[in-house]
């Protein structure tokens, strides 16, 4: 019996000058675990005059999760911060009770192609943190834990997972988990999951119960400790979830809430430029239309 519960396929979004893949949320499934958000950057191959240029907005009761396999983004938030990610670096951002950033493409890029390759994910705060301070926190590529086993590279990007826990400063029980595999081979992770959990596959595909999967595909679990598949050859895929709130999460544009009035509040405030700007930027996106609940 297949242990896949739903399949979710990528489907082109517009994020001001740039498209992505979403992935989630989905209308038959919101979240996985506390992840809320999911698109598929690129790889957008980027000409002199083209730039990824994403001016200040806000967010808040989320930790936003930047990873990138190509190229470079130069992040600024109103907290101060300002930091390029680069790939394997994982760029978390707390947004709390509100926090505002801008992504751009860094200046010295500006006038040569380019390529930009990467996941955006967000990742819910727990009701009782959801109206915390914001905070960021940027790890390198090299601490973040990495290992082979049985022919299969491992990275733990977040969370803990097989026994190890990734510095990436997490607020509740999660993972998200890189597996690569240059060889065809069967998998069995269930002893190391919990929760609800999901599989991404970026590049290659990977065999359940016979069916092939490709590229570009969310597989939803029935049941994490169930997840045992076959990985193809040259396959790169993201395992991720935990548990689950008990409580519905509402978005609206860039909030996530447990409440509807906080989501208004949090429009009020951006409508007003009350939140928190961000140092050296005057631009900003606007709220878009209004949506009533």
């Amino acid at each position: 019996m297949s242990n896949i519960k739903l399949i979710i396929e990528e489907r082109a979004a517009n994020i001001g000058n740039f498209f992505v893949g979403r992935l989630l949320p989905f209308r038959e499934k919101r979240t996985v675990g506390p992840f809320a958000f999911i698109d598929h950057m690129g790889p957008a191959h980027l000409k002199e005059y083209q730039n990824l240029d994403v001016p200040p907005h806000p967010h808040i009761g989320l930790s936003t999760l930047t990873y990138l396999f190509e190229g470079s983004i130069m992040h600024k938030d109103s907290l101060g911060t300002e930091v390029e990610i680069k790939p394997g670096a994982v760029n978390w951002m707390t947004a709390g009770n509100g926090i505002v950033h801008s992504e751009r493409t860094p200046l010295y890029l500006r006038t040569s192609d380019k390529v930009l390759h990467g996941l955006q994910i967000w990742v819910a705060l727990p009701k009782d943190l959801e109206q915390m301070e914001p905070s960021f926190s940027h790890v390198e590529e090299q601490d973040i834990p990495h290992w082979t086993e049985n022919n299969l590279s491992f990275k733990l990007v977040a969370g803990e997972a097989f026994g190890r826990k990734s510095p990436v400063p997490v607020y509740s029980p999660m993972y998200f988990i890189e597996i690569k595999s240059k060889t065809s081979q069967k998998v069995a992770l269930g002893e190391h999951l919990f929760g609800e959990s999901a599989l991404y596959i970026l590049e290659g595909n990977i065999k359940s119960d016979g069916t092939v999967f490709e590229s570009k595909q969310i597989l939803i679990a029935k049941d994490s400790k169930l997840c045992e598949f076959e990985i193809g050859e040259n396959t790169t895929i993201y395992i991720f979830g935990g548990e689950a709130f008990p409580e519905e999460r509402i978005i609206f544009w860039n909030f996530v809430a447990t409440s509807k009035e906080l989501i208004e509040d949090a429009k009020t405030r951006w409508e007003h430029q009350t939140f928190p700007k961000v140092p050296g930027e005057t631009e900003f996106v606007p709220l878009p239309a209004p949506v009533k609940f």
